[in-house]
Order: structure tokens, then C-alpha cells, then sequence
């Protein structure tokens, strides 16, 4: 994985490589910044040579991909034609606590709801007075929104970024439903079915909707067969095995699942039912496009369907990361196997004061204060314990007490009990956990994908 680099003035410079910032750091050239994504600052250095530096991301609804690459062009000598090279330096995986987000509201809305029902004097409605500004977005989707949009600006700061690249819509659910529209690219040439077919994927499971078996290869399936009026909509589509799909034939589903009612009506109701990631997706495409627009870089933009066209057609393997380097117009992609930072949104805190029981009557009170003896919860701390039944160097999360005895949060379990003499601060909490996954399996990937 890349290191980034600053200069002395803390202004951006090229990322560097990991035996290159080792050499520095020893020679003292150069001290730490961050961790998490790695930094470092050069004592001695001010500015320096730039290249084009693109960053890639494929906006989810649970995990955004984020990608850095390095663009060059080749001539292919051939046929002389020209190519974008991409070479991959940093790859990012965000999941985003959008759910827990939602959990919470619906627990404040009951705390409401049975505070209000236990006062007995009247007050009128005042339901009619609640108005949402123009581009309003549900709480969930808004800090989708903002921790995207939030690391493309850390990112910008660790790295001189010259422009961006967007998936701005997984699934562009007009087009699949009406597949009469025309001036759609995908429905042209080599992308016509990359978006049905990706679609169905995610919709049904990656597994036959017959017999449930995955792992296998699935085919396009009507669940109303052509033969008999059925049409090429989505809602009409499933994906079956072939062994599935040649036993149901021309028969009508009533038919063939006779003997399954459950089955039958499962199968009809979800394929009625709209995929929600594609919903929640399609809902910020938008709204985060027009972020993305007013950074003031150049902002290209790609299809569900052309990620996948392009994965497929390079032989890259499935992984949120690896989706955003083959976002937009990709020719060839080089260095992507690379170690993958996963972040995951862990919020700030909150503003209760206490826990509950599940009937909404306080059970215990926690801390006033923020940070005890310097540190705070979600520090990323390092904890030399000399002796005892502890002893070792532990490197993980801090969970703090008030009496001065904390947890640590390591990725072998949690040390508990450990006094704050023994830690030193390594990264302050900044609303983020940050753990480092290996290089992707090729074969597993590409089995998932």
C-alpha cells in the first residue's frame, strides 16, 4: 500500500512507497502524521513533481469502494490506437453505519411517542407546521452522503488529486423496467445484459430461486414464460440453475410449484419488491454527484454495468475496492492487488445519558466527562504493560472508565483492566475505526463474483 506524503508546508506530494518512507523515517528526514491512512511529513522538502492522480469510487449503500490510481497512457503498437493505464496506490473500503443511524431514530420516535402519550392535558396537532428544505434526504442516506463526500476531502489533503470518478448509478432502474428506451449506452453492443444480469444478482441472491443453490451457473429465468405473453421486464425476471430451468420449461409457475405454496408465493413477492440497495443508491446519485461536482475537479461518470464489463473483461476479482478502480472508461489496470484499508463509520458518541430497559426506563448513567486522564473512547492507543498476567504490548482501541482502568480493543480480542499509565496516544478518535485487510483471494473473489 502507498504511503502519502507531505511536505514540510504540509501541502500534498506524490505517494511514495512503503520501503521509501521506512528509509526516510529512519534517516529522520521525515516524521509520522497519521496511521490510518499512513502519513508521513518530510522535514526537509518543499513542493515537488506531480503526476495525474485519479480517485475512483463506488458508492453502496452499506460499503463505498475507494480507489487512488496513478493514470498514464500507452500506445497499443498494433494498432496504434491510445490507452488509459491505470496503476493502483491506495484502496479504501467505507462502511457506513446508515443502519444503526435509522435503529436509533426509531428508538427516539418510541421515546417520544410514550412521553407524549403520558401527559393527560390536550394540545393540538402541530404535525402541519413540519416542512423539508429542497434536497431533503432521510438521516440514513444524508451520512452516506456526508462520510463519502468527507473522505474525498481527506483524501484531497493527503494527496494531490487532479480528478474523480463515479459510479452514479448501480442500477438505473427506469432503463431495466422499459427496456424499449433508447440512447442508453449499456443497451448497446458489448454492455447489453451487464446491468439485468447484475441487477438480478444482487436481487435474488446470487442463488437459484428454485432450489436455492449457489456457487453455480445461474441463467436468466421468466417467471411468466414468453410463450405465454410473459415479458422481458425486470419484475418478470428470476435466476434459476439449469437443471431448475429446464424442468420448469413453458409451464406457467403455479404449475411447476404446485406442490410449494410457500415457495411460489415468496417467489412472486420478491419480484415485485425493488431492491432497496439499488433504491438507496439511486436515491444520492445525485446529491453527491453535485458535491463532487463543486470540488471543482473534473468528475467522470460510469454505470453498474460498465464496472462490471470492465472487472470481467480484465479478469480483476469482486471486492468493493476493486469495483472503484474499474469505474468509467478503464482500459488497462495495474498493481490492483493490493492490501485494502477497511474504515468503518463508528460515529462520535451520543448524546444520551443513559442506557435503558427494552420497556424505556433508565438502567444505568454514564460518563459526563469526554476524556479521563487525556484519553477519550475510540483513541487508538498503544498499552506496554511490564508485568502480570497482561504483560505485552497491546495496540488497539481504548475503551475509557472513570477510575483510570480502560479496555483495549485489539484485533486478537479486548484487553481489559489495563491502567492509562501504561497507554500512549497513537491516533486520536476521529469518528472512524481503521483495520488492514490482505490482498484479496483471487479465486474466492472471482467464485463470488
Amino acid at each position: 500500500m502507498a504511503v502519502f506524503v507531505l511536505d514540510k508546508q504540509k501541502r500534498p506530494l506524490m505517494p511514495c512507497t512503503e520501503k521509501r518512507a521506512r528509509l526516510l523515517l529512519e534517516r529522520g528526514r521525515a516524521v509520522v502524521v497519521r496511521l490510518a491512512p499512513f502519513t508521513i511529513r518530510l522535514k526537509d522538502r518543499i513542493g515537488g513533481a506531480i503526476q495525474p492522480l485519479r480517485l475512483k469510487l463506488d458508492p453502496g449503500s452499506r460499503v463505498t469502494g475507494l480507489a487512488l490510481v496513478r493514470e498514464s497512457e500507452i500506445c497499443d503498437p498494433e494498432t496504434g490506437a491510445v490507452e488509459r493505464l491505470e496503476h493502483g496506490l491506495w484502496f479504501g473500503e467505507l462502511a457506513h453505519r446508515g443502519q444503526a443511524i435509522r435503529e436509533a431514530l426509531e428508538q427516539r420516535r418510541h421515546y417520544r411517542r410514550a412521553r407524549r402519550a403520558r401527559k393527560t392535558r390536550y394540545r393540538a396537532a402541530r404535525f402541519l407546521n413540519r416542512t423539508r428544505r429542497a434536497g431533503w434526504l432521510p438521516p440514513s442516506l444524508q451520512h452516506r452522503l456526508d462520510t463519502t463526500v468527507n473522505w474525498v476531502e481527506r483524501l484531497r489533503r493527503l494527496a494531490p488529486i487532479s480528478a474523480l470518478s463515479q459510479e452514479r448509478v448501480s442500477f438505473d432502474t427506469q432503463a431495466l423496467q422499459n427496456p424499449e428506451i433508447s440512447g442508453v449506452e449499456y443497451q448497446q453492443g458489448e454492455l447489453a445484459g451487464y446491468e439485468v444480469r447484475e441487477y438480478l444478482l444482487e436481487k435474488w441472491n446470487r442463488r437459484c430461486a428454485y432450489c436455492g443453490a449457489r456457487a453455480v451457473a445461474l441463467e436468466i429465468e421468466h417467471i411468466v414464460p414468453r410463450a405465454r405473453g410473459g415479458s422481458d421486464r425486470v419484475s418478470n425476471l428470476t435466476l434459476a440453475c439449469r437443471p431448475c430451468n429446464v424442468s420448469k420449461g413453458h409451464q406457467p409457475i403455479e404449475t411447476f410449484l404446485k406442490g410449494r405454496p410457500a415457495l411460489l408465493h415468496q417467489i412472486q413477492a420478491q419480484a415485485q419488491a425493488p431492491l432497496k440497495d439499488a433504491a438507496a443508491v439511486n436515491a444520492t446519485r445525485w446529491a453527491l454527484f453535485n458535491a463532487l461536482n463543486a470540488t471543482g475537479l473534473p468528475v467522470e461518470t460510469g454505470s453498474g454495468g460498465r464496472t462490471k464489463f470492465n472487472r470481467t473483461r480484465l479478469d480483476i476479482p469482486k471486492t468493493h475496492a476493486l469495483d472503484a478502480a474499474c469505474v468509467g472508461t478503464v482500459d488497462q489496470v495495474r498493481d490492483w492487488n493490493r492490501p485494502v484499508l477497511a474504515i468503518r463509520a463508528t460515529g462520535r458518541g451520543a448524546y444520551s445519558r443513559t442506557l435503558t430497559f427494552n420497556n424505556g426506563f433508565p438502567r444505568g448513567y454514564l460518563m459526563r466527562e469526554k476524556r479521563i486522564h487525556g484519553f477519550q473512547t475510540g483513541d487508538w492507543v498503544r498499552a506496554e504493560v511490564p508485568k502480570g498476567k497482561k504483560a505485552g504490548v497491546h495496540v488497539g482501541r481504548v475503551a475509557i472508565r472513570r477510575t483510570g482502568s480502560f479496555n483495549v480493543q485489539t484485533p486478537g480480542g479486548t484487553v481489559e483492566g489495563l491502567s492509562h499509565r501504561y497507554c500512549r496516544v497513537l491516533q486520536r478518535a476521529d469518528g472512524y475505526g481503521y483495520a488492514f485487510q490482505p490482498k484479496p483471494d483471487t479465486e474466492d473473489a472471482r467464485r463470488a463474483a
